[in-house]
């Protein structure tokens, strides 16, 4: 890809932007994140990446993502996610592992210690993310956007 002078202007004129978050906040899906980069935080315009910590034994609502890509890091911690429709679906995930989450896909994480949080990293290609977090109930038809 070659760029113009007038691309690489505009790039030199943008300022990095650092986010530090200072207090957690409660999501739709009842899991409290400390919001990184967001629309809101740092005028992203297609990604938000935040971390979040899943308390020892808890559980997220059930709930999906219409029309955009998760990309999880577990950072510390093993988590039992289930997914689908029904939400009949299992995958265990610990410390070190990637997990990519399809648009439109039900899940529904647990932490599956009793003592220990769950500390992972979510990137999102949606800058306003919590604005488009649908909760679900298993056999609820699924919004889908973009697809």
């Amino acid at each position: 890809m070659q760029h113009t002078n007038s691309t690489v202007d505009k790039a030199s004129a943008a300022e990095i932007i650092t986010v530090r978050p200072e207090a957690e906040v409660m999501t739709h899906q009842h899991l409290p994140p400390f919001v990184g980069i967001c629309g809101a935080t740092a005028g992203a315009k297609g990604i938000s990446m935040h971390l979040v910590i899943i308390p020892p034994g808890e559980t997220a609502e059930p709930h999906l993502h219409p029309g955009h890509e998760s990309a999880v890091y577990i950072l510390k911690g093993r988590v039992e996610t289930h997914y689908g429709p029904k939400l009949d679906k299992t995958t265990i995930n610990e410390a070190g592992d990637f997990i990519f989450i399809p648009p439109n896909v039900p899940h529904q994480p647990t932490n599956l210690s009793a003592t220990e949080p769950v500390h992972v990293i979510v990137a999102r290609n949606d800058a306003d993310e919590q604005e488009h977090v649908q909760l679900y109930e298993p056999g609820m038809r699924t919004t889908r956007t973009g697809d």
